[in-house]
C-alpha cells in the first residue's frame, strides 16, 4: 500500500472509532501485548471488540541508563497499529525503583533529557503521565524525612514542574497529565511497614510547595487517579473516609485540589482542568472450571464474576456522567496465572471471557461512553466537611453549675474555637469561658470548657470549625439559647 493511501486509511479508521462529543474513552491499563509475535494487533482486536479506545502503558525510567526508552522498538511497532484500531495510546512515565527520582542530585535533570527524548521519539502520542502513585513507598521514596514531615509531595510538585515545561518546549499540544495518585495511604510516618500518604495530604504538599516556589505556569493538563476499592468485596458505591478516596469519593479529591491551587496558574476541576480515572480493578475469584490455569495462593478475599461485572458496568455509567472525567481505565486485560497476583481482567488467565467482558461491551454499545442520565455537577465548598456538634438540651440551669461541655465533629481534620458567648438584645456578646483545640476527622471529641459558674442570663454554646487543608474555609455551629437562673 503507497504511504498516501495508508495514511488515509488511518486518519479515515481513528475517525469512525472517536466517540462522540462528551462521551469518555474507556480503555485499560496494560502492556503485556509488546513484544507479541503480530505486535499487538490480536490484542488490539479484542479492545475494538469490547468497545475500548484508549490504552495506558508505562515506561520505566532507569537512572543507571537515563537516556534509553524501554521497550522503544515494541512500542514504536504498536503505535500504527493502534492508530488504525482507533486505539489512544498514552504513556504512563515511572521510575524503575522507589528513589528513582530522589536518589541523586542529578537525577531530575537527566529525567527531564529523557521526557524531552521520549517526546520527540513519539510525536504521536498526545498523552503523557508523569509517575505512579507517588504517594506509595512501592513507586516514591522517602515518604517522609527524619522530623517526620511529609517530603514526597514536595519532590513530585518538582518533577511534575520540570517536566511540563519540558513536553511543552517539545510541542505544546501535548497533554501533561499529573500524579496517578493512589487512593489510600496512612499518613503515619512511623508505621510498621506502607509508610504512606493518603491522596488529600499529598495533594495539599504539592499545592504547598506549588505556591512557594513562584511558579507562573500550570503544573498540568489532566489529573489522573486511581479509585481502587478499600475492599474487593465493596459495592461501588463504598467509599473511603477522608483523607482517602475512591469512586464515590471523587468530590474529595476535587477539593483537595481546589484548597492546593485556587487563584493560582494551575487550573482547578471548574477552571478547565480534566479526571482521567486511569487504574482500577476489583479482583474476583477464579471459577473452579479454570483453576488449571493458575496456580500459588490468593492473598485477598475476591469478589465474584458477577459482581465484578455488574460493578464495572455501574463503573461506566457513572464516571460518563462526571463532566471532569475524561477516561476509565480497567488495569488488565486478561488475568496474570499467578494468584498472588492480579486476577481483575475482563478475561480469565485461559484466555476465556468474564461475565465484566460482556458487561463492558454492552454498556459501551448501548451508550457509547456517554452518560445516559443526569451529569453530575460539583462546586467546591468554603465550609469544614461534615462539621457538627452535639449540644446540651437544657434550656435552664442554675448558676450553681461550674461545668460546661459539649461534643464536636467533623469529616476531615480542623482546628477549632469555641466559647460560651452571653445574649445581649438577642447577639453574641462577650465570650466567657473558652476552648480551642483540633479535631481529628471522623473521631468526635469532647470541647471541655474551664470550671466556672456563669452569672444569670441568657447564653449560647458557640464553635468555629477550621479546615486543616485550607484554613479559609470555616464552619460555625451554635447551639440554641439557655438561660441561668439564680439558685435560691
Amino acid at each position: 500500500m503507497k504511504p498516501a493511501a495508508f495514511l488515509a486509511l488511518v486518519c479515515a479508521c481513528f475517525a469512525l472509532a472517536q466517540p462522540a462529543r462528551g462521551a469518555i474513552d474507556v480503555g485499560l491499563a496494560d502492556n503485556t501485548m509488546l513484544g507479541s509475535a503480530d505486535g499487538g494487533a490480536s490484542f488490539l482486536a479484542i479492545m475494538n471488540d469490547v468497545g475500548l479506545r484508549e490504552l495506558r502503558m508505562p515506561v520505566r525510567w532507569d537512572p543507571a541508563r537515563p537516556s534509553r526508552i524501554e521497550h522503544e522498538a515494541q512500542i514504536r511497532a504498536l503505535l500504527p497499529i493502534a492508530a488504525v484500531r482507533g486505539v489512544n495510546v498514552a504513556l504512563s512515565v515511572q521510575g524503575t525503583n522507589a528513589g528513582a527520582f530522589t536518589s541523586t542530585a542529578v537525577a531530575s535533570g537527566q529525567f527531564t533529557a529523557f521526557i524531552r527524548k521520549l517526546a520527540k521519539t513519539f510525536p504521536s502520542v498526545r498523552d503523557v503521565i508523569i509517575g505512579n502513585e507517588p504517594n506509595q513507598p512501592f513507586f516514591w521514596q522517602p515518604q517522609y524525612d527524619a522530623s517526620a514531615r511529609n517530603v514526597s509531595g514536595a519532590a513530585y510538585e518538582a518533577l511534575l514542574a520540570d517536566s511540563y515545561d519540558a513536553l511543552k518546549e517539545v510541542d505544546p499540544g501535548i497533554n501533561v497529565i499529573g500524579l496517578g495518585l493512589s487512593s489510600r495511604g496512612n499518613d503515619d510516618p512511623g508505621a510498621s511497614g506502607n509508610v504512606s500518604t493518603s491522596p488529600v495530604v499529598f495533594l495539599e504538599g504539592v499545592g504547598a510547595a506549588y505556591r512557594a516556589s513562584g511558579r507562573t505556569r500550570p503544573l498540568m493538563d489532566e489529573l489522573a487517579y486511581h479509585p481502587y476499592p478499600r475492599r474487593d468485596t465493596d459495592s461501588l458505591t463504598e467509599g473511603f473516609l477522608w483523607p482517602n478516596a475512591g469512586v464515590t469519593n471523587l468530590g474529595r479529591i476535587k477539593q483537595a485540589v481546589w484548597d492546593a491551587f485556587h487563584g493560582t496558574a494551575q487550573p482547578t476541576f471548574e477552571d478547565g482542568l480534566r479526571l482521567r480515572l486511569d487504574e482500577v480493578g476489583w479482583q474476583v475469584a477464579v471459577p473452579g472450571t479454570v483453576l488449571g490455569s493458575y496456580f500459588g495462593a490468593e492473598t485477598v478475599k475476591p469478589t465474584t464474576e458477577s459482581q465484578q461485572a455488574a460493578i464495572y458496568a455501574s463503573l461506566v455509567r457513572y464516571a460518563a456522567c462526571d463532566p471532569s472525567v475524561t477516561t476509565l481505565l480497567f488495569f488488565g486485560l486478561r488475568d496474570e496465572p499467578n494468584l498472588s497476583r492480579w486476577q481483575a481482567g475482563l478475561m480469565r488467565a485461559d484466555g476465556t471471557p468474564r461475565p465484566s467482558f460482556r458487561a463492558v461491551q454492552e454498556v459501551l454499545a448501548k451508550t457509547a461512553g456517554r452518560c445516559a442520565g443526569t451529569m453530575r455537577t460539583w462546586h467546591h465548598s468554603t465550609a469544614v466537611d461534615d462539621a457538627s456538634a452535639r449540644f446540651p438540651r437544657a434550656r435552664r440551669l442554675p448558676s450553681r453549675i461550674r461545668s460546661w461541655s459539649f461534643v464536636a465533629s467533623a469529616g476531615e481534620n480542623a482546628s477549632f474555637e469555641a466559647g460560651i458567648y452571653r445574649l445581649r438584645h438577642g447577639r453574641r456578646h462577650a465570650r466567657k469561658p473558652s476552648e480551642d483545640g483540633l479535631i481529628e476527622a471522623n473521631v468526635a471529641r469532647v470541647v471541655r470548657f474551664p470550671n466556672r459558674r456563669l452569672a444569670p442570663g441568657k447564653y449560647v454554646y458557640s464553635i468555629r470549625f477550621r479546615a486543616d487543608a485550607n484554613t479559609q474555609r470555616t464552619t460555625r455551629k451554635t447551639s440554641r439559647p439557655f438561660v441561668i437562673f439564680r439558685a435560691r
